[in-house]
This record gives C-alpha cells, sequence and structure tokens, in this order.
C-alpha cells in the first residue's frame, strides 16, 4: 500500500453528484403525487383509510395534520403540503414499521422480560451465500448484544423468540411487502406469536456489501424493533427509518440507539460502558471538521462519515451520509480540494496527508499539520482549527479576519 491513499475523482464525480443527488417526483403529477402520500400516510403515520383527503372535516384538514406530522419527524420545513423535499423523503428506501416520536419505546413500553434470547433464522436468501447471511445476522445481533445484558442462542428448529424469514409480498401479516426497493423490511415487537420476529422482503438485492441493500445494516435495524425500539428522528441513527449504507467494517452504533436500548434492558455488563458517535448538528458550537471543499457552487463539509451540504442559494444546512451518494467512498476524509479550471475535485485519505496540501499556499506549508481542515472561496484560503477558522488572503499573505468555523450555517 502506498504510504498515502489519494482518491482522485475526476469529472466521473460529478456526474455522480447529480445522478446520485435524490430527485423528487415532478409535483405537478397531482394524482400520482397524492396517491404516493395518501399511501406514506396510511403506512406510517395513522391516515384513516376512510376519510376524503380534499374534503375538511369538522374544519379540520386531516391529511396536512398528518403531512405536518411526517414533515416535523424528519426535520423537513412543516408546510402541511406535499413539496419538493417531502415528496423527496417519501420515495425513499425505508423500513415498513410505522414512524413514532423520537427513539422511545413502542406504544405500551414492551420488552422481554428476559435476557437470554433465541433466533432461528428460517429460511434464506438466494441473493447471498448461506455464510454470509448466517455472518450478517450474527453481527446485527451483537450490535444490541454488546451494549446491553442481552445475549442471543441460534437455534434450528422449534419456535425460537426471534424468527427471521425472508418473504414475498402478501406473506399472511397484514404487512404485505411491494417488490423491489419501498419497504425493505419490518419486524415486531417484544411478545407472543409474531411478536420479535423479522421478515426481509426477499424481491430486494441483499448484499454484503455496499451494492443493493446491505442485509447486516438493516436486519441490525429491524432487531432493534425486535427488542421494543421505535424509529428515531435523529437522521445518524440505526433506528432512524430510512435506508442509508455503512461499511460494516466501519459500523459503530450510534450513541442515540444506545441511550435508547438502555434505556429498556439497562447497561452492558461490561466494567467500561461503550460509547458511539453522534450526529453533527450544523449549529453546535463544538463542530469541528475533517475536511471541506466547494463543488459547484456548493461547500461541502465532511466530519466522520457524514458531509454537510450548503447552497448559497438555501438558508438551511443539509446532512447527508457520504455513502447515500458516494457508496465506495470510506468516512474520515481527511482533505479534499477542488480545482475549477480542470473540473476536477480530489478526496485524500491517509498517512502523509497534510504534506499533499502545498497546492494551497506554500506560505502555510509548515502550519498545515495545526489545522483540521483547509479550503479556498473567492480567492480567500480559510483555515480550520477546532472551533475557530481564518480567512487567509494570499496575495497579502496576512491573515485578514478570524471567525467561528461553524459561520458559513447561518446560526
Amino acid at each position: 500500500m502506498t504510504r498515502m491513499k489519494v482518491l482522485s475523482l475526476l469529472l466521473l464525480l460529478y456526474v455522480a453528484v447529480s445522478s446520485a443527488f435524490p430527485v423528487a417526483p415532478e409535483e405537478d403529477d397531482e394524482g400520482k403525487n397524492i396517491n404516493l402520500v395518501e399511501t406514506y400516510l396510511q403506512n406510517f403515520y395513522n391516515l384513516q383509510k376512510d376519510h376524503r383527503p380534499h374534503l375538511r372535516q369538522g374544519g379540520k384538514n386531516h391529511l396536512a395534520e398528518k403531512l405536518k406530522e411526517m414533515q416535523e419527524f424528519f426535520g423537513l420545513q412543516v408546510t402541511g403540503k406535499p413539496d419538493r423535499d417531502t415528496l423527496e423523503m417519501m420515495n425513499k428506501p425505508r423500513c415498513g414499521v410505522p414512524d413514532v416520536e423520537q427513539y422511545v419505546f413502542t406504544a405500551g413500553n414492551p420488552k422481554w422480560k428476559k435476557t437470554n434470547l433465541t433466533y432461528r433464522i428460517v429460511n434464506y436468501t438466494r441473493k447471498m451465500r448461506q455464510t454470509d447471511v448466517d455472518e450478517a445476522i450474527q453481527k446485527a445481533l451483537n450490535v444490541w448484544s454488546s451494549v446491553t445484558p442481552l445475549t442471543f442462542q441460534k437455534i434450528e428448529d422449534k419456535i425460537a423468540d426471534i424468527m427471521i424469514s425472508f418473504a414475498y409480498r402478501d406473506h399472511n401479516d397484514n404487512s404485505p411487502f411491494d417488490g423491489p426497493d419501498g419497504l425493505l423490511a419490518h419486524a415486531f415487537q417484544p411478545g407472543e406469536g409474531l411478536g420479535g420476529d423479522v421478515h426481509m422482503d426477499e424481491e430486494e438485492t441483499w448484499t454484503k456489501d455496499g451494492r443493493g441493500y446491505n442485509l447486516f445494516i438493516v436486519v441490525a435495524h429491524e432487531l432493534g424493533h425486535s427488542l421494543g425500539l421505535s424509529h428515531s428522528n435523529d437522521p445518524g441513527a440505526l433506528m432512524y427509518p430510512n435506508y442509508a449504507y455503512t461499511d460494516p467494517k466501519e459500523f459503530r452504533l450510534p450513541q442515540d440507539d444506545i441511550d435508547g436500548i438502555q434505556a429498556i434492558y439497562g447497561p452492558s455488563n461490561d466494567a467500561v460502558q461503550p460509547t458511539g458517535p453522534t450526529t453533527p448538528q450544523a449549529c453546535d458550537p463544538n463542530l469541528t471538521f475533517d475536511a471541506i471543499t466547494t463543488l459547484r457552487g456548493e461547500m461541502i463539509f465532511f466530519k466522520g462519515r457524514y458531509m454537510l451540504r450548503k447552497h448559497p442559494e438555501r438558508s438551511e444546512t443539509e446532512l447527508n451520509f457520504i455513502s447515500l451518494f458516494w457508496p465506495n467512498l470510506p468516512s474520515g476524509i481527511q482533505a479534499a480540494y477542488e480545482n475549477i479550471e480542470r473540473d476536477e475535485v480530489l478526496l485524500f485519505k491517509g498517512n502523509g496527508i497534510r504534506n499533499s496540501l502545498f497546492f494551497l499556499t506554500s506560505s502555510f506549508h509548515n502550519l498545515c499539520k495545526l489545522f483540521d481542515a483547509v479550503f479556498q472561496k473567492d480567492g480567500y484560503v480559510y483555515f480550520f482549527h477546532k472551533t475557530t477558522q481564518f480567512q487567509f488572503d494570499p496575495r497579502t499573505k496576512r491573515i485578514v479576519n478570524q471567525m467561528k468555523s461553524i459561520s458559513w450555517f447561518n446560526c
């Protein structure tokens, strides 16, 4: 392996940006959008199926109220209207379990009364080798047992506490799947019968990597439901409703999920309690960055497995997983640089990275190791050190301003 691993994304990156950034349905396709909105709110926000959405009942528009509830959950602008961002969110692949507020327990606080649980893999998907399925499920179970007193024992026959199976469309649980994409899987809260069971849509492309849908990530999410967790509105949480790929080798259970599951079953039996990553908040005064670059007018701030996108014409800052757009990129990008003249962006990760920053300015070559991130914009170079940034004018070779690192987010 070379001393510095360099990821060079030339024009291909720009193609990936435009094609990978989600595109919402056309808003003038009113009939199709109304059907999408109705179905989504019926499935996940308890909109009654016998209502007439175009009429106000008792002076209240029930569809709009449910739409506001959904928008508030996902942190969207609460308009009560099926705007572009709302339709985009509704079209993302997700878990089939309804959404509730924050990560709190499912209604009634169901939980297993014992800590030693059994599980059984009823059948296997044809998309993966059986040994890879076994490994993915075992790893997913370890996600939860590593932060709680819970243990899991595999059995080959009889009825287990958690029955894991792959099924098609209507599979006799009153929650049919919808074919490829859309609903990926669902699980049932702790209890008898179907309680605790996990059902995976066999029509999805299940994989052990970033292609299709990663089985480990989806099963780990569904097992959270099997243990009593509801959906989280933290976009970085494993229990967030929408699918987002993370390399299983890099996966760490986020703190939001740890807090939720430990509120039900208590802490791990380990002497040192595990901790997990937290989701970056744009206006967190303690926020620091791994790397920053411009990208065709937008500013991209890299932090761990996330990127924060700031468009010059929008007031809000958009938080995304890096893997949502570039599944093969690792987390923890250490430097990024846009060469506008050559229409290219270079992303860097690896040892010796600071020595590669000479292209920014030779005047600060020896100081680069003091900074967390560096980028250039509008003729200036910005150096970030923890929560402070310095604006450097390469023409006068002087620092002309000092600001908070988060000043770009209108905080």
